[in-house]
């Protein structure tokens, strides 16, 4: 008997991992029947219609998520506008308002009555009413021009439809081109812009584990965070006021308190940003191969220096803890993708679709008239490219995102008072030490031909003392030596302005950082001619899957997409198989009162071990769970949904082998981290006491 039992178990703990995830992020515009057939036979129980419906208004699931600003994706939860995302879609709003004294990363925050709603100036939300095939105007537009006779490119052509559609319509509206141009769709929205914060955990449970349990499996985060949209009385967009009223939501998403079980149909909606599946072997190669190495390198040793910095000093760490945070998750990313990329030879899958693409042009004379060198030009061009690519990399990496300083330098003259009050947050003593950190990979790895004329006579006159260069740049400069300090409390320079200027065109340190824009025009038109020849590889990609009837998808550009998966365990290469879900006796196994990462408040540990005690196994309260939804960047905040459309959760991290996705899906490995809808309503009753919150959500 036991034998028999091992062998059902057995059985059992690889049925999930063989259950085969579908690929793809499929535009709600363009879903039809036999996506919904393939739906059907994972598990799904609802029609397209009620997924998504242009026709009737506020009776679809998509007209319950929503974007925020095209960043991150977020989901209505009650009929009185309350919004549900990730608590690091919130994390730069959360740092804005915290100070020394109020801390609300790292203590949370609870708006106990509705007058404590914090309204966050700048933040949007874009609900999705419609989508629109407009291919045949646009292709007329770039095929006739203006009817003044003007030539159209990308730009001019989003500046038209785009204008013409909110004429029509009232609505905001974006164009986007799909498969190179073969198609675009306009996408209208209603855009709202009086958001307020309304609650968020601490950063100990709603980024437990930090950057070290990043992109793994599993996870034990509580990654959420609530606004409230507010509207005028009428339910139209209005700038913020007082009188504003909450926004009425017909059809906020339910809440299911059931979960999930193993091996559950699970499907996402939401806004997933760029990927790049349609891109050649050539394009690959030179982000992976040329670019990717020296970006990381240099990103790596920035963030070791800003982590040295925060970690010995809790003022550089509440200052710095916003621009780590962002740079730690794209770095991360960053490096996990090139180690993805190279481990399912990306690049060779990309090589044998090409020798595919090439067979299929060459079988038609009207199609090898178009197409049939197109391999070779895009050999060539990014073999020219490889070059002044990386050099531009290195650019943009030392110059343009690592120090503060070359941000203000440059505007400075233009911004003025604004500038000086950016220079007011930072820490010199931190931006000393990021600085020489430039200087030294500046001449370390650019090529001499790409400097400016300044920069190399500094190098004549220095040789490779990059420590006393930096130095000597950094005394004396208006930037660092606290002239800024005065003006930083001003509305403008006023008269000083002109002075200022000046002095920045004369400080070596400006010079430094401005003596060199990588913009020259054989780039350019280099970039250009590249640009135009992705663009007919990704139509002759299109026209070729489309002619062998071949189901496709175009590459996410932050319009709403539908995936769908199922829940299951999975294991890692070369690890045990580890269950699909977590639970809060791992949290108090992991915690570390000593390694910030992993540090819990006393409130916190103290209800996680009332939590921990009523686990029986398998039972007792979720944490995460993980299903094989295809999604990237963008997702983040997504409601997860059950075969009914009810929310189960929210999408928040892929996982380490799922990191070569922006180019290529992988089936068996890409999987798509969730927090547990049940852990979340757990915080926010059992943790935090919001009642006024837990009350509204059950209605």
């Amino acid at each position: 008997m036991s034998v028999r039992r091992n062998i059902v178990t057995a059985l059992l703990l690889l049925l999930p991992l063989t259950l085969a995830a579908d690929e793809g992020m499929w535009m709600v515009g363009n879903l039809d029947r036999a996506l919904e057939k393939k739906m059907k036979e994972r598990g799904c129980k609802l029609g397209l219609r009620e997924i998504y419906d242009a026709d009737a208004e506020g009776a679809s699931l998509s007209d319950a998520v929503v974007s925020l600003d095209f960043g991150c994706t977020g989901s209505f939860v009650s009929p009185e506008g309350l919004l549900i995302t990730n608590h690091h879609c919130a994390y730069s709003d959360l740092h804005a308002l915290s100070t020394p004294q109020k801390n609300l990363l790292e203590d949370g925050f609870w708006a106990y009555r509705t007058e404590e709603e914090i309204p966050i100036p700048g933040k949007a939300v874009q609900i999705l009413k419609k989508v629109l095939d407009v291919t045949q105007e646009a292709l007329e537009l770039l095929e006739k021009g203006t009817p003044d006779g003007k030539k159209v490119g990308s730009r001019k052509l989003s500046f038209v439809l785009e204008g013409r559609y909110e004429e029509k319509t009232g609505l905001k509206a974006q164009l986007v081109s799909l498969w190179g141009g073969s198609q675009y769709c306009i996408c209208l929205y209603q855009e709202y812009t009086d958001v307020r914060l309304v609650g968020a955990p601490p950063v100990c449970m709603a980024a437990f584990g930090g950057d070290v349990d990043n992109w793994q499996w599993p996870q034990q985060k509580c990654d959420f965070a609530l606004y409230r949209v507010y509207a005028a009385a009428d339910g139209k967009p209005a700038a913020y006021s007082a009188d504003n009223l909450p926004l009425g939501c017909k059809n906020p998403l339910k809440i299911c308190r059931k979960g999930l079980r193993e091996g559950d149909f699970a499907m996402v909606l939401g806004y997933p940003g760029r990927t790049d599946r349609s891109a050649s072997s050539f394009r690959i190669a030179l982000q992976q191969e040329v670019i990717a190495p020296v970006v990381n390198e240099i990103r790596g040793e920035r963030m070791r220096i800003m982590k040295e910095g925060m970690a010995a000093d809790p003022a550089v760490r509440l200052k710095y803890a916003e621009k780590f945070f962002s740079l730690s998750n794209v770095q991360v990313l960053k490096e996990l993708e090139k180690e993805c990329c190279d481990r399912f030879g990306v690049i060779a899958e990309k090589q044998a679709l090409e020798k595919e693409l090439q067979e299929w042009i060459d079988a038609d004379s009207a199609r090898s008239a178009r197409w049939g060198k197109l391999l070779s030009k895009l050999d060539r061009g990014y073999l020219h490219a490889a070059r002044y690519k990386r050099n531009t990399a290195v650019y943009q990496e030392t110059m343009v995102r690592a120090s503060a300083l070359s941000i203000l330098a440059m505007r400075l003259s233009s911004r003025g008072s604004a500038a000086a009050k950016e220079w007011a947050e930072l820490d010199l003593g931190l931006e000393r030490r990021i600085f020489d950190h430039c200087v030294r990979t500046w001449y370390e790895k650019m090529d001499t031909v790409d400097m400016g004329p300044f920069q190399r006579s500094l190098f004549r006159s220095y040789g490779n003392d990059y420590a006393r260069l930096a130095e000597d740049l950094w005394k004396g400069s208006p930037l660092t030596d606290g002239s800024l300090a005065a003006l930083s409390g001003a509305d403008s320079l006023g008269q000083s302005g002109k002075e200022w200027a000046a002095r920045l065109q004369k400080d070596s340190l400006c010079r430094f950082f401005t003596d060199l824009k990588m913009t020259e025009v054989n780039k350019v038109e280099a970039a250009r001619r590249l640009s135009n020849l992705d663009k007919e590889y990704r139509q002759a990609l299109f026209e070729m899957r489309r002619d062998k009837g071949i189901l496709q998808y175009p590459d996410a550009n932050s319009t709403l997409r539908l995936t769908y998966g199922r829940t299951g365990r999975f294991a890692p290469k070369g690890a045990a198989v580890r269950p699909w879900y977590t639970l809060p006796s791992q949290i108090l196994k992991k915690e570390n009162p000593d390694v910030y990462e992993f540090a819990l408040l006393p409130g916190v540990k103290d209800a996680l071990k009332a939590a921990a005690k009523k686990e029986k196994g398998c039972r007792g309260l979720k944490v995460d769970f993980i299903t094989d939804n295809d999604i990237t960047g963008g997702n983040s905040g997504s409601p997860v949904l059950n075969a009914r459309g009810e929310l189960v959760g929210l999408a928040f991290d892929g996982n380490a082998e799922s990191l070569a996705s922006d180019y290529s899906f992988t089936p068996g490995w890409n999987k798509c981290v969730c927090v547990d809808i049940r852990y979340v309503l757990w915080t926010l009753e059992t943790y935090a006491g919001f009642s006024r919150i837990v009350e509204e959500l059950g209605k």
